[in-house]
């Protein structure tokens, strides 16, 4: 920068004329105007308004001026400089407003379109279909009665006339729960729910008992240590075999269709007499694949039936052990696997898929269990 100069002359200051203030402005309003983006638009004012601008380069001459000049020269840069303040300001309101608008048109979100935030989940299949099941029931006037997992042994097995040599007693099959005096164990059917079903109310009774059970069973593709079952408990006056067959009957139309056909083949249960098994006729091949080789059915392996549970009128004993008069009542009783049901109504392949918590297993059955 040059020293005071006291003999002023306008050519030496050349840049600090009117002329060259208004183009330095002009060029800087033009070069604002072109730039139609933030970065643009930050060049624009590094070489119009910078440190190294020209009008900042012009600034620096006024020190060269003569005292006399500097007020006027001074006046005169000062309004330049806040002509391309203003513009620069202008400037950037225009460009961040539309780069805004642009944002908002590239980045628009239909918000009446619906959005899932997180992961869809769903109930287990499991407990939709018990749901199901008691909703059977209900609507036929029963009621739904629940126990303990961890049972007494005498509920579990001498209430229901299991003897003491039972095999299913033994520690290969039953679960029990150290120490071994305290006779308490990890319930192995349903059953003693309606044995203190029997013991807490009046008869007549009707109920339906769902919950977990517990074998020491293998865990594989058909067997599981922790399972699901339904029973159901009648105890009235009257009643017979028949009662029993239409209320199985009804369930399985409820389950599986009212195309479904059940049969009864006698078997043994110590709490009922007589007892049977009470089959599904195959809703895949309807029997036809009995003797047909040509048409082979996977789901009853061309049996045309299918096991889907045990059944029987309710042994006196029973009802004596639970201090009902056999004389004056009688009743009936059954039993389903709910995890077997399960299978049948979706063809599963795998008892695991109902145990592993993958939650793609309950979102492939959603709606579909109920």
């Amino acid at each position: 920068m040059s020293g005071p100069n006291d003999n002023y002359d306008p050519k030496q200051v050349s840049a600090l004329s009117a002329e060259s203030l208004d183009a330095m402005v002009a060029d800087a309003v033009a070069a604002f105007a072109a730039a139609d983006t933030v970065a643009a638009l930050k060049d624009a004012r590094l070489a119009h308004a910078g440190d190294r601008s020209p009008i900042a380069l012009a600034n620096r001459e006024i020190g060269s001026l003569p005292p006399a000049a500097r007020k006027e020269v001074g006046q005169r840069m000062g309004q330049a400089r806040a002509r391309i303040a203003a513009a620069l300001q202008a400037r950037q309101d225009e460009v961040a407003a539309a780069e805004l608008a642009r944002d908002l048109v590239a980045e628009r979100v239909d918000v009446t379109l619906p959005v899932e935030l997180t992961p869809e989940g769903a109930q287990h299949p499991i407990t939709a279909l018990i749901d199901r099941m008691c909703d059977v029931f209900v609507a036929m006037g029963w009621e739904v009665a629940e126990g303990p997992e961890l049972e007494a042994e005498w509920l579990n097995f001498d209430a229901l006339n299991f003897t003491p040599d039972h095999p299913s007693r033994g520690e290969t099959d039953t679960l029990f729960v150290a120490p071994l005096e305290n006779h308490l164990l990890m319930r192995t059917h349903t059953s003693p729910v309606q044995a203190r079903t029997m013991l807490t109310r009046d008869v007549p009774i009707y109920v339906v008992c769902p919950g977990k059970v517990y074998r020491a069973d293998e865990f594989d593709a058909t067997h599981l240590p922790v399972f699901h079952q339904i029973e159901g408990l009648c105890v009235d006056k009257g009643i017979s075999m028949a009662h029993l067959k239409g209320t199985l009957d009804h369930f399985a139309k409820a389950m599986f269709g009212e195309e479904v056909s059940t049969r009864f083949r006698p078997h043994y249960f110590p709490f009922t007499e007589p007892s049977a098994e009470v089959d599904l006729e195959c809703f895949v091949c309807h029997g036809e694949s009995v003797g047909n080789p040509d048409r082979p059915c996977r789901t009853c392996k061309s049996e045309g039936w299918i096991e889907w549970g045990g059944c029987g009128v309710v042994n006196p004993r029973v009802l004596i052990s639970a201090g009902i008069d056999p004389e004056v009542y009688s009743g009936f009783a059954f039993g389903m696997g709910i995890d077997r049901t399960l299978m049948f109504r979706n063809n599963a392949a795998d008892l695991r898929d109902m145990v592993e918590g993958d939650v793609r297993f309950a979102r492939s059955l959603k709606g579909v269990a109920r």
